[in-house]
């Protein structure tokens, strides 16, 4: 049977919603989505923070320390797709359960971790149960709001959430390895998971809207096995050369598998990401403006964190204190963005407006320097940049998600995390080489053993990667310019969700 066209599937994944009636219990169940996502995103930068502790007490070298970010993100980037059909073949609601249990028992397993390697197995289970839990609540959240204007609403907090939660699990791991001990970073979501559990066990009700599909399991191993290199190889262009056959090798062989992956989705009976979800102008252009901005907010959290803690004399808790006015900014404009601009301006408009944004704070958070203060050099320029990319994550993800037919809600879920996650790799690798760099160029002709000297040069090198990341935000204006189309998105008669056609 040949493929719905997208105008097609997306026109019944309108109607589907348009019939169906408004849960009574939705914000409570918004509520619960949002815990659970709060969750995984936290722990894309929670241990960050915890990693000198840690390696203190368990007695890793610099070398390895990298795996216990590393792992999380090969595991999350690489099953993501998986996870999402999962979802759309067996239920969100057992799903979202079950990835919120794994979540928590790998968590517990990282917490009561007696070395290297029985952490990074517990990362890597929390990357896997995450992957399966995170695209289940955006597609549990895509298909329990129905009504257009609560929709935005809903999705301007949960994006809100996705692009603020690094700051705030900055935040949380400073204070929790301050007060406590760097186990309770990962101790924490054992908490956390018994609320969303308990919640998602009363609130949520479960619809299988592929149950009659298959899972493609040729298209599962090579995406899988694609997104894993591409993120491997990336991971590696920390610790080798880009010439070094671990990064190149393992860039060439992601680039492969994952082309190999889209050719198959055009011969695939049940393809594992119809391309009709990725063959619409607005929603490509969504997910690329995900993909960047996951990439360059890695300027802002990793490169300042250090500023603020090595340069600044920061401690933990401060620094992640710090982000908030960021987050309080972004979490403002992302309401404003989803609800009001968005259906009055349209994305053409809207979005290159955030990147833009964005763009002028990173350039002008680049005028740091040694003896600069944060109320003047930090602080609005971390108020410029969460306005603009409020007006850039939220609406970007709900434009992503809107308007694909009900039984490819997860697997579009799956696709926003995923381009976040490989967005987050690209963004970690190259900012760090580039950043590398600068510091090697400055010290170069200079008395590398002075403190003043060193000092200016890790300040060359966070000055570098922000203007790189505003490099970044840039593109993504241009981008998302030249591909949204005009105008505002349609309703349908019955106030649907969103239709991007």
């Amino acid at each position: 049977m040949p493929q719905k066209t997208l105008a097609e599937g997306s026109r019944e994944g309108a109607a589907v919603a348009g019939q169906a009636e408004a849960s009574p219990k939705r914000w409570w169940i918004l509520a619960v989505i949002a815990i659970a996502q709060l969750m995984v995103v936290l722990d894309a930068t929670i241990v960050n923070i915890a990693l000198p502790s840690a390696q203190t007490d368990l007695g890793f070298s610099d070398g390895n320390r990298q795996w216990i970010v590393t792992a999380y993100a090969l595991a999350f980037a690489s099953l993501l797709l998986l996870g999402g059909r999962i979802a759309d073949l067996f239920g969100r609601k057992p799903a979202f359960l079950v990835g919120v249990v794994g979540f928590a028992a790998a968590s517990a397993l990282g917490g009561a971790a007696n070395g290297f390697t029985m952490l990074v197995v517990a990362r890597a289970l929390q990357g896997a149960f995450g992957a399966l839990l995170a695209p289940a609540a955006l597609s549990l959240l895509n298909t329990t709001f129905t009504d257009a204007r609560e929709r935005a609403r809903a999705f301007s907090v949960y994006g809100a959430i996705a692009g603020a939660g690094g700051a705030v699990g900055l935040l949380l791991g400073g204070v929790l390895t301050d007060a406590l001990d760097w186990r309770w970073t990962l101790y924490v979501n054992v908490a956390i998971a018994v609320v969303a559990f308990a919640g998602g066990w009363i609130l949520l009700g479960n619809h299988r809207d592929a149950a009659n599909a298959k899972l493609d399991v040729p298209g599962t191993v090579l995406v899988a096995a694609g997104l894993f290199s591409l993120v491997y190889g990336f991971s590696n262009a920390e610790t080798h050369d880009w010439d070094s056959p671990l990064t190149w090798g393992f860039l060439i062989a992601g680039g492969l598998l994952l082309a190999a992956f889209t050719w198959w989705q055009t011969r695939a009976a049940h393809p594992l990401l119809p391309l009709r979800i990725l063959l619409d102008r607005d929603r490509a252009a969504a997910f690329l403006a995900v993909l960047i901005t996951g990439a360059g907010m890695f300027g802002v959290f990793l490169f300042l964190t250090y500023y603020l803690q090595l340069n600044l004399g920061f401690s933990p808790t401060k620094t992640g204190v710090a982000f908030l006015p960021m987050v309080a900014a972004l979490m403002v404009t992302a309401q404003a963005g989803t609800t009001v601009l968005i259906p009055r301006l349209g994305p053409k408009t809207v979005i290159p407006l955030g990147f833009a944004i964005a763009t002028a704070g990173m350039a002008w958070l680049t005028g740091i320097g040694l003896d600069s203060h944060y109320g003047s050099a930090v602080l609005p320029q971390l108020i410029v940049i969460g306005v603009g990319l409020g007006l850039v994550m939220p609406p970007a993800m709900q434009l992503a998600t809107g308007g694909v037919a009900a039984e490819d809600a997860g697997v579009a879920s799956a696709t926003v995390n995923a381009m976040q996650q490989v967005g987050g790799s690209i963004g970690t690798a190259l900012l760090n080489t580039l950043a590398a760099s600068a510091a090697t160029d400055y010290l170069a002709g200079r008395d590398a053993t002075s403190g003043l000297v060193r000092a200016q040069a890790t300040i060359e090198s966070y000055t570098t990667a922000f203007w790189w990341s505003a490099v970044l935000f840039a593109a993504g204006a241009v981008i998302a310019f030249l591909l949204h189309r005009r105008g505002v998105p349609e309703r349908d008669a019955s106030a649907a969700p969103v239709v991007h056609m």
